[in-house]
C-alpha cells in the first residue's frame, strides 16, 4: 500500500516567498514597463469583461438583498401595525362594552327614580333558560342580600316578574312573560281591571295577554297598563305594558287584548328588586 507524501509548508516561509514574488513583480513592472504593455492589455482584455460581469453580479446580488431587507422590512411593519389594530380594536370593545353598561345603569338610576318610594336592590342576570328565554332566570343576589320570596323585580320601563326562589347568593325570578303567570292590572287611564296572562307563543311577535276586560271600559290602543291595587303580590301602579288590538269576547260580556311588555326580555341584563313585599305595606 502506497503512502502519500505528506507536504509540510511552514507559513513563515511561503509568507516570505509571496512576499518575494510581489516585489519582483513591482520591479519588473517598474523596470520593464514598455515591454510589457502589450501583456498588461492583453491581460486587461480578458479581465475587463471578467470585472464587468463580477460588478453586474454584484450590483444584482444587492439589489436583490435590498429588496429582500425591505420585504423583510414591510413585513415586520405590517405584523406591528396588525398588533397595534388588535391592540386598539380590543381597546374599543371594552369602551362600547362599557358605554352599553353606563347606558343601562343610566335606565336602572332613572326607573329607581320613577319609582322612589320604593327600596330597591340592583341585581345582574347571571342565567336563564336557553329554551324560554328570560321566563325564568336567575340574579346574583340571595338571602345574604336580604331579598325574599314574592319581592318585584323591575327593569327598562317596568315590570319584570316576582322572585320565585331565594337561595344564600343568588335568587330565581318568574317572569310576567311565563305561561303560569297572571297578574291583575289596571288601565291607568280609566282604573277598569284585568289580567296580564303570560304567554310565551305570542311572545315570539312581542306580545302577551290581557283578558276580563270589561266590556264597556272605554279603552283604546297604546293605553298604558299598571298593576293594580287589588293584586296579592304585586306593588300597585308599575307599568306592565301597553295594549293594542282591543276584541270582544264570544261571551260578550268581556274583552281580550295584547300587551307589548314595557320591558325587552331579549336583552336583560340587569333588574332592580323591591326589597319590600306587598303583605309587609299592608
Amino acid at each position: 500500500m502506497r503512502r502519500r507524501t505528506r507536504l509540510n509548508l511552514n507559513p513563515k516561509h511561503v509568507f516570505i516567498a509571496v512576499a518575494i514574488l510581489c516585489f519582483a513583480l513591482m520591479f519588473l513592472s517598474y523596470q520593464f514597463g514598455d515591454e510589457l504593455s502589450p501583456v498588461k492589455a492583453a491581460v486587461g482584455n480578458i479581465i475587463s469583461p471578467m470585472q464587468k460581469g463580477i460588478n453586474t453580479v454584484g450590483h444584482a446580488v444587492f439589489n436583490q438583498f435590498e429588496k429582500i431587507t425591505s420585504f423583510n422590512k414591510l413585513v415586520d411593519e405590517n405584523t406591528r401595525l396588525k398588533k397595534e389594530n388588535n391592540v386598539l380594536s380590543y381597546e374599543n370593545k371594552i369602551l362600547l362594552q362599557d358605554k352599553y353598561e353606563l347606558d343601562r345603569f343610566r335606565d336602572l338610576y332613572k326607573l329607581d327614580k320613577k319609582y322612589a318610594d320604593y327600596p330597591k336592590v340592583a341585581a345582574r342576570v347571571i342565567s336563564a333558560d336557553p329554551n324560554n328565554g328570560f321566563n325564568s332566570f336567575t340574579i346574583d343576589k340571595g338571602s345574604d342580600d336580604g331579598i325574599a320570596v314574592d319581592m318585584n323585580v323591575i327593569a327598562g320601563n317596568g315590570l319584570v316578574g316576582i322572585v320565585e326562589e331565594v337561595r344564600k347568593n343568588n335568587s330565581v325570578v318568574r317572569s310576567i312573560i311565563d305561561d303560569s303567570s297572571n297578574v291583575y292590572g289596571m288601565f291607568l287611564k280609566t282604573s277598569d281591571t284585568c289580567v296580564v296572562k303570560g304567554d310565551l307563543k305570542k311572545l315570539e311577535k312581542g306580545v302577551i295577554s290581557v283578558e276580563l276586560i270589561k266590556k264597556d271600559a272605554d279603552i283604546h290602543d297604546g293605553y298604558e297598563v299598571v298593576t293594580s291595587n287589588i293584586s296579592d303580590k304585586y306593588l300597585q301602579g308599575i307599568l306592565i305594558g301597553y295594549i293594542s288590538n282591543i276584541t270582544m269576547d264570544s261571551n260578550n260580556l268581556t274583552k281580550t287584548a295584547d300587551l307589548t311588555p314595557a320591558v325587552n326580555f331579549e336583552r336583560l341584563q340587569e333588574v332592580l328588586i323591591i326589597t319590600e313585599v306587598k303583605e309587609k305595606l299592608e
